[in-house]
């Protein structure tokens, strides 16, 4: 990814921003798209603001009282997509967002496939 100098935040990665040009294995081209909720930030001040589609986001984010955050929520987001990819299904899931939140905050996968 070309988001490390200035260093940006893309905040709202998911299946949906992402965008393979081509079907073609030796060619393969993907890009990231939706910078909406992207910044510029520094890293010594870190973000605060709290952005990102819920079963994608950080634990970081999904505190009550949001802690500073980095570049890394991306990294999350990243992993919760490598995870639906391998297994087919998304690693937490629940009936309401709060829920959901505390699933994040807590909880491991479940990494047994059905």
């Amino acid at each position: 990814m070309h988001c490390r100098k200035p260093p940006i935040a893309h905040r709202d990665l998911k299946p949906d921003n992402i965008l393979m040009l081509s079907k073609d294995p030796d060619n393969l081209e993907i890009k990231i798209s939706d910078f909406g909720f992207s910044c510029f930030f520094d890293p010594g001040e870190g973000l605060q603001q709290q952005l990102c589609t819920l079963p994608y986001e950080a634990p970081e984010l999904v505190k009550a009282q949001p802690t500073k955050y980095n570049e890394k929520v991306d990294i999350w987001s990243i992993g919760i997509i490598t995870f639906m990819l391998v297994s087919g299904m998304i690693p937490f899931t629940a009936k309401s967002p709060t829920s959901l939140k505390q699933l994040i905050l807590k909880k491991e996968p479940n990494y047994e496939l059905p």
